[in-house]
């Protein structure tokens, strides 16, 4: 068991989210950048859909009832145990009654806290990842708070990992920084918008606003242009609003054509804005730890260079598997 000391700014439960619910208005949840849970899990261990702590900002402190083997990834923050610094990216052996504590992050917003045998919270609707918004999920459908006790899974038998002290190779950590290339595949409303509005957008820097969160990142920039029309029945007189329609994860819609908005896993799942492009799925987990003042910049690619992206992702934590000989 892991008991909370301090919760830090925002911590969730998470896993891969709980997909096959969007048409039923359910956004999936789950990590926001997959590849940092998913590499943290595999230092400690485990399969990769298990659920680990996803932490914003500033890291919590946690007492461990039980020794167990942990591994923190994504962003970049100092991390003790009992005092000590500890590294991260790989796994470190936490003993009975020892605490682990974190500071502010310095690169990056979000961290991956990963425990052998993954958290153990009651699943909802087959997953443990926490949606806030409608208090499902995680501990209680809320973030963490002083005096949690997260229960943790019993590590599998067939358990294969690292030893601890044995980090990930170099290669396989993400370079955070503070500007960011976005790829993005047109559609579905692209044909809305003047194209040398669509010009503008991908050829200028956007920055990252302070209302950016899980359900959508918002980004300040050019005003974008729409296409003159006849109002539409049904989609009101706003040029950026069109009859309701499905949002893709990762969507980008610009209401009123001012500050581009990106849908994330907490997003709703249909409305009514015009949507120019979806930021691919691999860079998603860029856009997860990007924060104020950073920028952004949208490139165009086509749909069967982000099939082949979303192919080499998936090789890449393969590698990472096999070089942990997890």
């Amino acid at each position: 068991m892991i008991e909370v000391i301090s919760p830090g700014l925002y911590s969730l439960v998470q896993d891969l989210g709980r997909d096959g619910y969007y048409a039923i208005g359910m956004p999936p949840s789950g990590a926001l950048d997959r590849y940092s849970h998913s590499v943290a899990n595999l230092l400690v261990g485990n399969t990769i859909p298990a659920a680990t702590l996803e932490v914003t900002f500033l890291g919590p402190e946690l007492l461990f009832h039980s020794t167990t083997m942990v591994a923190v990834t994504g962003a970049t923050l100092p991390v003790w145990l009992d005092g000590e610094p500890v590294e991260q990216w790989t796994p470190l052996a936490v003993s009975a009654g020892q605490t682990l504590k974190f500071g502010m992050m310095t690169a990056g917003c979000r961290v991956y806290i990963a425990v052998a045998g993954g958290i153990d919270t009651v699943p909802f609707l087959g997953s443990r990842s926490t949606y806030a918004t409608s208090a499902i999920g995680g501990l209680d459908g809320r973030p963490l708070k002083s005096g949690d006790k997260l229960p943790m899974a019993e590590p599998g038998p067939s358990r294969k990992g690292p030893r601890p002290g044995v980090r990930l190779p170099e290669r396989f950590i993400p370079k955070l920084g503070k500007e960011y290339e976005l790829r993005v595949v047109e559609g579905l409303c692209n044909y809305r918008f003047q194209p040398d509005s669509l010009e503008t957008f991908f050829s200028t820097d956007y920055g990252v606003t302070s209302e950016s969160n899980r359900i959508g990142y918002r980004f300040h920039g050019e005003r974008l242009q729409f296409m003159d029309r006849a109002p539409v029945f049904g989609a009101g007189d706003n040029p950026s609003n069109v009859v309701d329609l499905g949002y893709p994860m990762g969507s980008i819609q610009v209401p009123d054509g001012a500050e581009p908005i990106c849908l994330l896993r907490d997003a709703v799942t249909g409305g009514g804005y015009a949507t120019l492009g979806t930021v691919i799925a691999r860079d998603l987990d860029l856009l997860a730890q990007a924060k104020v003042p950073d920028r952004v910049r949208f490139t165009r690619i086509g749909i069967d260079q982000a099939l082949e992206l979303r192919h080499q992702q998936q090789a890449r934590i393969n590698e990472v598997a096999s070089a942990l000989g997890a």
